[in-house]
């Protein structure tokens, strides 16, 4: 079943998640709904109280497209840094530059109660942080100095590449 995705100014947005302690029936409808309201979305990934339930479970895509459903995940250790854009579910429309590190690894428990860990770089990576931030009642939008539209970026594009194209213009004509 798809589900409405919350959206900020919703309070549960706000709140720090509890913990799974039944790996039930319950939590595998949560989180094949999860996956299916995520994929419907187009979106990364999906934190649990971004559909209305405040606990702590996570699904996400990684950028080899697998799903992965993280319950009570933490993040363990990383390294690097990367800066990008990141937009959010909750937050349709907007988007923000923002530093994470480069790479994360995660200790979760799987649907059925079984831990395991998980590492990767780059987008992944990015994701678990952003996710795992909104299990703690936090969003991306705290994290950077300004929020852009979908229009802006596209015109923050359009004039690099064009600026791009004159200076290879001007380097051909020297």
């Amino acid at each position: 079943m798809i589900r409405k995705i919350i959206e900020k100014g919703d309070s549960i947005l706000e709140k720090k998640c509890h913990a799974i302690t039944k790996f039930d029936d319950k939590l595998h409808i949560l989180l094949d709904d999860m996956g299916a309201t995520l994929k419907s979305s187009g979106g990364v990934g999906l934190a649990a109280p971004q559909v209305g339930i405040c606990r702590r479970v996570v699904v996400l895509h990684n950028e080899a497209e697998e799903k992965i459903e993280l319950v009570n995940p933490e993040i363990v250790s990383s390294s690097g840094e990367q800066t990008g854009l990141e937009g959010c579910l909750s937050l349709p429309g907007y988007y923000g530059e923002i530093t994470r590190p480069m790479q994360v690894r995660v200790k979760a428990q799987d649907r059925n109660g079984n831990w395991f860990e998980v590492e990767d770089t780059g987008l992944t990576a990015r994701c678990f942080c952003h996710e795992l931030a909104h299990l703690d009642g936090h969003m991306f939008d705290e994290l950077c100095d300004k929020l852009y539209t979908l229009e802006e970026i596209q015109e923050m594009f359009e004039s690099a590449a064009a600026d791009g194209r004159a200076e290879a213009e001007a380097k051909r004509e020297a």
